[in-house]
């Protein structure tokens, strides 16, 4: 099996440094769920925390790198107007609008994909502030971690909607 440089770049926004965001959301969360008082010593509550503060920042830092490599790598691939009489299964974007049974997938896929999943990257980078400023207070201030954990499920489901609306409009429309 061969791969275009265009798949290969597709594989590395999708499948490598996208699942990685999604996947160390459970640790995340899981850390985030478990720092309460009364759960941990004071020394457990700083070894969570440092490994929150890497966990929370390596995932602000992946979501921006799938962000970024999706809207200026492969997005004007995706996004390419195909000359008279050229195969539109060569331009993803065309060709699914110009099937009525497709072009939702566009109008509502990728517009997600545009818009909503840069919230992504906006709220990790939150949640990874608020880690850092706040620290052991999240331990001792149940609102303040609980409106953490909020943020941080809503990158995720940013993030997860868009990856699932990439991966099937790949499947219907591949950038090639």
């Amino acid at each position: 099996m061969e791969l275009s440089n265009r798949e290969g770049w597709t594989i590395v926004h999708g499948m490598m440094v996208g699942a990685l965001f999604l996947v160390a959301f459970a640790g995340g969360m899981a850390e985030l769920w478990s720092l309460r008082e009364g759960w941990v010593t004071l020394g457990g509550v700083k070894e969570k925390l440092r490994r929150l503060y890497v966990g929370v920042w390596g995932m602000a830092i992946v979501a921006w790198v799938t962000v970024v490599t999706g809207t200026y790598v492969i997005y004007p691939w995706y996004r390419a107007s195909p000359p008279a009489g050229a195969d539109l299964t060569k331009y993803p974007r065309s060709f699914l609008l110009a099937d009525p049974n497709k072009d939702l997938w566009h109008k509502f896929g990728m517009e997600w994909k545009e818009h909503i999943a840069w919230a992504a990257p906006i709220l990790a980078t939150a949640v990874a502030f608020v880690v850092s400023y706040y620290g052991a207070r999240l331990a001792r201030d149940n609102k303040l971690r609980w409106l953490t954990i909020a943020m941080f499920a809503a990158a995720f489901g940013a993030a997860a909607v868009a990856g699932v609306f990439g991966a099937l409009i790949n499947k219907a429309a591949p950038v090639r």
